[in-house]
């Protein structure tokens, strides 16, 4: 497949995580599309493999920018050399995307590093990076949300198949729940009424399908700075500082933290306090941890735009009948990791609190040994899991107002829906008001591929073939036009290129701006590539041509004899001969009857008919037991006896075709064509006589096949045991003789 790359390092406040993405090119894409393919966005696709974290985050580097190349990145940047091809590098846009760690620095600090982090790009790099401003940048909390939107919808299929998610009031998309360690997003298309109600507060997405049709959302999005974990962890210890301190100081009793477990006020664990030192010392009481963490949601500001969740920020009312929510990152770690839970299983309210208060109510000192050892963070990440708990089921349920499954009641949804969808969506639990997920199909939820799909929908040509609809996003504006573009529209950042080096669905060569400027040097070649790939695939097909003719004049050059040597190779592959004989030896059938035999025929020539070969297995015995009475020869008038290898290798003389000694099968009677098998007159069978034409008793003959044919008169055959010693002296017949037919081609030999 013809692919496009695209990186993605994800700034986050606790580490930078590469992402890297593929998927195939537009006008390849359309070549052998499907009518559903046609209406859907970029496949887009992702390997495990091509991520890689460190830590910590980007923004340690606030006072020491100059390194951050050097020293942080370039690890991360080696690692996606290695996975994209080298003649694909230069077409690859790079992103380095910044979020709530880099927000809380001061502004001249964040300049500093994104600014460091483009020259180093630039100056050690080939990727893609025409705009600075648009490639490295601190981006929004909302912004941050509505590509978490865009990713989680992209991968369960709400914008490619909405007939298949509709829940309800011609709504059919997903909303977007994310928690790192310091904020949280949510970001959800409201219902109609609200969405009338709030349209100001709205943005604008605009994508494009593969058929270059234009699709629009409305989609509300918002952050909460400050309150992801990390951050409103710190908050919650200074609550207990201001709470519990005295003047002498000592251990502040902690509810959210397991029993015994002894903390600074840093989170570092302490086995021993120095004196004047304050600790945290563990209760496990995770009732009081919760009623403790409430009052960090801020529930009791201010609210100048009604209605407000959190902080006093306004939030549209969220209709938990068609607003169904996913959860990434801490509400997946929070609610699978410690506490176990199976991947796909559904949030459960009642389950998962149970889960924890046992957890939380353990003594540390039996919590620890139990560890896995070979997990990193696992000590850490059992230290915090109370508090990150308690923070979760605050923020889901007493802020967002997520209804408690298993305890309060929904009302019965109002889908439109076949009864196997339902089943087949309340198995994956993306009916319920939430659900935590961490894949989706295999690919990990992340804002990040929401912006790819972004980029790559930018790739695709539009049906106007014009750029009055571009893909991006930018502030709702209900009183626009169509094609009015909100002041502050964010492009996409790709361009797009007409089909077939020219000619658009509408034949307009128009190429779109982006950020009010042109972009004479495409990141994306189609014409080229595509000329290239024609050219490869016909010198492939060439050469496979030349090759058979080749090898097939090879052959029919060869001599006779050679050619039929290569033929019994390849014969032996398909034919597997007959085993005969009592103790199963091999012998050839008189008629090829194999895979190959009419090829053969045709290039070899028939073979005779009387070529058969038989066997004879003798063993050793006395010579009286060896008797041929008169009863035997009554019942065949005429038979033919062949002798074992030791007579008949001295009687025969066949350069071509002679067995080694070691051979294993017999040749008896075969003869290759090729050389004419001599009689060897040795004196060893001078009983042997003709005349005139006829076969005397005794007499022998060499039919036209090479075979030696005796013939001997009643009389010589009622011979007594002791003539008969002299020729199979110590030999028994374990088998009769075959009785050979007269055949029309032979005659005598004449004398």
């Amino acid at each position: 497949m013809t692919g496009r790359w695209g990186v993605i390092l994800d700034a986050g406040s606790s580490g930078t995580r590469l992402h890297i993405y593929r998927w195939k090119d537009p006008e390849k894409a359309l070549e052998d599309a499907s009518p559903e393919e046609l209406r859907s966005l970029p496949k887009i696709t992702t390997k495990k493999k091509w991520t890689k974290k460190i830590r910590p985050g980007i923004s340690t580097f606030g006072e020491k920018a100059g390194v951050v190349g050097e020293d942080y990145l370039k690890e991360l940047i080696d690692h996606a050399l290695d996975i994209i091809p080298a003649d694909k590098i230069h077409d690859t846009p790079i992103f380095l995307m910044a979020t709530a760690g880099m927000r809380l620095l001061p502004q001249v600090q964040q300049n500093a590093i994104t600014g460091a982090v483009c020259t180093y790009l630039r100056k050690n790099t080939k990727f893609s990076l025409p705009d600075c401003d648009l490639h490295i940048q601190v981006i929004p909390g909302e912004t941050e949300g509505l590509y978490g939107w865009i990713a989680s919808n992209y991968l369960l299929g709400g914008f490619d198949h909405p007939k298949q998610h509709a829940h309800g009031e011609d709504h059919h998309t997903y909303g977007f729940l994310d928690m790192g360690g310091a904020s949280a997003q949510i970001a959800f298309a409201p219902n109609s009424t609200e969405a009338q109600k709030h349209a100001n507060d709205l943005k604008l997405l605009r994508l494009r399908t593969l058929d270059g049709s234009p699709v629009e959302y409305k989609v509300f999005t918002t952050t909460w700075l400050g309150f992801g974990v990390n951050r409103a962890r710190e908050a919650y210890v200074q609550s207990l500082s201001d709470l519990y301190t005295t003047s002498d100081a000592g251990e502040l009793p902690d509810p959210c933290l397991p029993k015994g477990l002894r903390l600074s006020l840093d989170g570092t664990p302490v086995s021993k306090p120095k004196k004047g030192e304050t600790t945290l010392i563990g209760t496990g009481a995770f009732d009081e941890c919760l009623r403790k963490t409430y009052p960090l949601l801020g529930k009791d500001k201010p609210c100048a735009d009604d209605p407000c969740l959190i902080n006093g920020q306004h939030v549209p009312a969220i209709d938990f009948d068609v607003n169904h929510f996913v959860g990434v990152s801490e509400y997946w770690h929070t609610t699978h990791g410690v506490f176990g839970g199976k991947e796909n299983e559904a949030y459960d309210f009642t389950t998962y609190q149970k889960r924890v208060k046992d957890f939380c109510g353990r003594d540390w000192n039996s919590i620890e040994p139990s560890l896995d050892a070979h997990k990193k963070f696992a000590v850490k990440d059992a230290q915090e899991a109370c508090f990150k708990a308690s923070w979760l089921i605050n923020i889901l349920h007493e802020g967002i107002g997520v209804p408690r499954i298993g305890v309060e009641e929904l009302p019965a949804p109002g889908f439109n829906a076949s009864k196997g969808a339902i089943e087949t969506a309340k198995q994956k639990g993306f009916l319920d008001p939430f659900h935590p997920v961490d894949k989706i199909d295999g690919i990990e939820v992340s804002w990040t591929l929401g912006k790819m799909v972004l980029y790559a929908a930018g790739q695709v040509p539009p049906k106007t073939g014009d750029d009055r609809f571009p893909v991006g996003f930018g502030t709702n504006i209900p009183s626009a036009g169509a094609t009015e573009l909100p002041p502050d529209f964010q492009y996409a950042g790709s361009t797009w290129t007409p089909l077939s080096g020219g000619a658009s669905r509408n034949d307009s060569p128009y190429r779109p701006a982006v950020n009010g400027t042109t972009d004479d040097g495409s990141d994306w070649d189609l014409e080229a590539e595509n000329l290239l790939g024609k050219t490869k695939a016909k010198t492939t097909h060439s050469l496979l041509i030349f090759f058979f003719i080749f090898l097939a004049l090879l052959f029919f050059f060869r001599k006779k004899d050679r050619r039929m040597r290569f033929y019994g190779r390849v014969n032996n592959l398909f034919h597997k001969p007959r085993r005969s004989g009592l103790f199963g030896k091999m012998s050839s059938s008189g008629h090829n009857n194999g895979p190959l035999s009419s090829l053969t025929n045709k290039l070899f020539g028939r073979r005779s008919l009387s070529s058969g070969s038989y066997e004879r297995v003798l063993e050793e015995g006395e010579a009286a037991e060896f008797e041929l009475n008169d009863s035997h020869f009554r019942n065949s008038s005429a038979s033919s006896y062949f002798d074992h290898n030791n007579d008949l290798n001295g009687f025969y003389s066949d350069s071509s075709d002679s067995s080694s000694s070691g051979g294993g099968r017999s040749k008896l009677g075969i003869t290759s064509g090729l050389a004419t098998p001599k009689l060897n007159l040795d004196g060893r069978f001078a009983d042997l006589g003709c005349g005139n034409g006829v076969m005397t008793p005794g007499g022998s003959a060499l039919d036209r096949a090479g075979l030696v044919v005796r013939t001997d008169s009643r009389e010589r055959l009622g011979l007594t045991p002791t003539t008969t010693t002299m020729s199979l002296q110590g030999r028994r017949s374990r088998a009769g003789s075959p009785t050979r037919l007269k055949s029309p081609l032979m005659s005598p030999l004449q004398g």
